[in-house]
């Protein structure tokens, strides 16, 4: 079992930044990728950014350039550094973790954070 607990959500203004933290706990060793969810009012849920355990990362078109996703392993946290934030970003953010015991992949999930950009 793998427990994400988010933090960093919040207001701000279109041109501002936020750090969002994701804190793993529980059999955090056996994660292989993490990465960041949003679901905006009346849309799907996107992935957002994502980040291996090698620390390779990918990221959904519309961030590439502003957002950044990091993982500190042994602070079993993984980041994710929005910068250039625009109203179309407004979404809440949920932290997922990959556990993979083959033939098996399970996911987590975090509560999920709110962010709210302004224009």
């Amino acid at each position: 079992q793998v427990q994400l607990v988010e933090s960093g959500g919040g207001l701000v203004q279109a041109g501002g930044s936020l750090r969002l933290s994701c804190a793993a706990s529980g059999s955090a060793s056996s994660i292989s990728a993490m990465g960041w969810y949003r679901q905006g009012s009346g849309k799907q849920r996107e992935s957002v950014a994502r980040i291996t355990s090698g620390g390779g990362t990918s990221y959904v078109d519309s961030v590439k350039g502003r957002f950044t996703i990091s993982r500190d392993n042994a602070k079993n946290t993984v980041y994710l550094q929005m910068n250039s934030l625009k109203p179309e970003d407004t979404a809440v953010y949920s932290c997922n973790a990959v556990v993979r015991i083959p033939p098996r992949v399970y996911n987590y999930w975090g509560q999920g954070t709110q962010v709210t950009v302004s224009s």
